[in-house]
């Protein structure tokens, strides 16, 4: 496809995506006392599972780990899924200082937030969300917070110095980690979101250092079931990093699942409007239910 018209068409993609009006949630709970630290609770409509209730969805958005994105632009994405039939719990975490919007992502904080939020949410799920059935939990992430999602559910494979390690693995039914910048090495190399990765991490001298801990490629295998979603067409991440995490996996022991769309670029994966927004749902079902 040649690029221009490759461009146009990833243009009008997120035109589509962010089309939609804001979904508002049915209750907001904090997990700390910052601003950013907040969880939006989304009820199940439809039909739920075993005594009545709900596989638990945890969203986290992405936006590259900057300031200007937050949750707001993936709440029509949590709307649909709780149309569709799940709980839904979408996470705010800090992300770029606001005086810096270029900035990405926050050291430790960004990381600092998303352990607190999965921390707490069982108890902030079960008060907000009687409905949700904690025990069939699958954490989703677009983008940026694919990374997100597939560090989380890494956190026992942590180096053992690092403060979010947990003892064993999160009690989750899996993974579903959409066009996810899922090897910051690669995503590095080639420039995704300018520079995203390499800002996440402080820099060229925080890097090396740093990447042990916040590099889900490193942080395998984690025994929890995964699955990647991506656009063949994708031109904020490409396929060829999720390709990059899907073979460090096979190397560590793990298979992980690779879903590619064709004719498919990077917002329709959390566009309700969009098919591949209803194959993620299905992805995620095959996990939950």
């Amino acid at each position: 496809m040649p690029d221009d018209v490759a461009a146009t068409r990833a243009a009008a993609e997120e035109e589509s995506a962010f089309s939609h009006p804001p979904v508002d949630p049915d209750i907001s709970s904090p997990y700390g006392d910052h601003p950013d630290q907040v969880i939006d609770f989304y009820a199940p409509g439809g039909l739920s599972g075993p005594g009545g209730l709900a596989p638990l969805v945890v969203v986290l958005h992405g936006g590259a780990w900057r300031s200007p994105h937050d949750r707001r632009h993936v709440s029509p994405f949590a709307g649909f899924l709780a149309r569709r039939g799940f709980a839904v719990a979408s996470v705010e975490y800090r992300r770029g200082a606001e005086q810096h919007p270029a900035v990405a992502g926050r050291w430790p904080e960004t990381f600092d937030d998303v352990a607190a939020a999965l921390d707490a949410l069982p108890v902030l799920a079960r008060e907000a969300l009687p409905q949700a059935d904690p025990r069939r939990t699958v954490l989703t992430g677009h983008s940026a917070g694919g990374h997100l999602a597939l560090w989380a559910a890494a956190r026992h494979v942590l180096p053992p110095d690092a403060p979010w390690r947990t003892e064993g693995p999160a009690p989750l039914r899996g993974v579903v980690a959409l066009a996810p910048i899922a090897d910051l090495a690669v995503a590095e190399k080639l420039d995704v979101c300018g520079n995203a990765s390499l800002q996440l991490l402080g820099g060229q001298e925080g890097f090396a250092d740093r990447r042990p801990y916040a590099d889900p490629a490193l942080l395998l295998p984690t025994g929890i079931a995964t699955t990647l979603v991506q656009g063949r067409t994708d031109l904020d991440v490409p396929q060829a990093v999720a390709e990059a995490y899907a073979d460090a996996a096979a190397k560590a022991g793990e298979i992980v699942g690779l879903t590619l769309l064709e004719d498919v670029g990077h917002f329709p994966l959390i566009d309700p409007a969009a098919d591949a927004c209803a194959v993620v749902a299905e992805e995620i079902a095959q996990l939950a239910w």
